[in-house]
């Protein structure tokens, strides 16, 4: 076995639901959906909200919400989008996203391992989400690049609106809840 990866979590999450794939969740609120959103497809558009701690290692923030305000502390956190299917979210999250509806918020365990970050993306450029300050990137950095600590990652998920693919290359655009 693979001294990096370990399928079964360092500390145990009883209040989680585990899936086969090997990530858990808690869902905090369910969403909803006129168009029958939860059905994701590869090439839908999901637009979200997102903050990530390092669970196994004392629950550092590497991208969180609500912080400090004013000078220096101001942040412009835009959402995050990606299109499913396209490889440029991180295996985990996308499994997750693919059957929640707007206005959904959900708690995701991800173990450290092909749910996670990829270890040759040290800058987090081509799967994301990427952390939006250089405190966030060292935290999580510091986690992933560290065998001697618990590297499985908690995620906070709100979806904000499904943009379902038009078939033709475009989106046709969901509602905001």
């Amino acid at each position: 076995e693979d001294q990096g990866y370990s399928p079964k979590f360092v500390q145990s999450y009883d209040d989680f639901t585990a899936t086969s794939e090997g990530w858990s969740y808690k869902d905090v609120k369910l969403g909803e959906s006129k168009d029958g959103g939860g059905d994701l497809r590869d090439g839908d558009r999901v637009v979200f909200d997102w903050s990530g701690y390092t669970i196994g290692y004392f629950g550092r923030p590497f991208e969180a919400k609500g912080g400090p305000q004013g000078g220096a502390f101001d942040k412009d956190l835009e959402y995050f989008r990606t299109i499913l299917g396209s490889k440029k979210l991180i295996p985990g999250l996308e499994c997750t996203l693919r059957n929640m509806k707007p206005g959904g918020i959900r708690q995701v365990i991800l173990p450290y391992g092909p749910l996670s970050y990829p270890t040759e993306d040290k800058e987090h450029e081509l799967v994301g989400p990427k952390p939006t300050t250089f405190s966030g990137m060292r935290a999580l950095n510091f986690v992933l690049e560290n065998p001697r600590v618990d590297r499985t990652l908690l995620f906070n998920i709100k979806v904000i609106r499904v943009d379902r693919s038009d078939g033709k290359g475009g989106f046709i655009r969901g509602e905001k809840i």
